[in-house]
């Protein structure tokens, strides 16, 4: 059985368990705490970075979006990307927006400092002026979800794809700390439900760090 080294809260992973949820691929989750530099792990992938996939064979895929443009080119189970060009290079584009833009501006802020600090120094007080900033920015975000969402039905089109759960995967991350202005952003509230909804996102709704329990309103799709 192929093998996927991931942490609960890192939305890279997230990311890549939902895809293999879409196309009902087996795995065995394996969770790797980064921090500690485990040479067995780094000798996987040097970056130190997860997610990394291994495949039955022994073949190690690392980088979110490298493994789930490879999971989409070898598996044609619930396809993810639009068959039109423009169509899959909008998906991109929002992949990469939200793994990089929004990452970077949000997630890392909240989730970052909250969580990820705690864990890596055992330290925890957060710095303020970070997650004031990643409140700042998370208004812009959703309400430029809640845009594409009702336009379009989902992020890129009348279809769920990867950009969907590209956006998901970094929301999820940060709701789980219960730092999603959900009243403020219906549009955005309403497509997240409908993702929510889905069977392949139950493996992110069962997730509970020891000491770190979700809000009420995480696991629950009808929120």
């Amino acid at each position: 059985m192929r093998t996927l080294y991931h942490h609960p809260l890192c939305p890279f992973s997230r990311l890549v368990r939902v895809v293999l949820a879409e196309k009902k691929l087996d795995f065995e989750p394996r969770i790797e705490k980064t921090w500690e530099g485990r040479p067995d792990f780094l000798a996987l992938n040097p970056a130190g970075l997860l997610p990394v996939l291994v495949e039955e064979d022994g073949a190690v895929l690392a980088d979110s979006a490298a493994i789930v443009e490879y999971l989409e080119e070898t598996s044609r189970e619930t396809p993810l990307l639009p068959a039109e060009p423009l169509a899959r290079a909008e998906v991109r584009r929002l992949v990469a927006w939200f793994g990089q833009k929004f990452h970077a501006e949000v997630t890392d802020h909240l989730v970052g400092e909250k969580v990820f600090k705690r864990l890596e120094s055992g330290r925890n007080e957060p710095d303020s002026r970070r997650i004031r900033t990643g409140y700042t920015h998370i208004h812009q975000h959703l309400d430029y979800v809640g845009k594409l969402a009702e336009r379009h039905g989902y992020l890129a089109g009348g279809i769920f794809t990867l950009a969907d759960i590209a956006a998901a995967a970094q929301i999820s991350a940060v709701d789980y700390v219960g730092d999603v202005p959900w009243d403020a952003h219906a549009p955005a509230k309403d497509w997240y439900a409908r993702v929510k909804s889905r069977p392949s996102f139950r493996v992110l709704l069962a997730d509970h760090l020891p000491g770190m329990p979700p809000p009420r309103h995480y696991a629950n799709p009808d929120f």
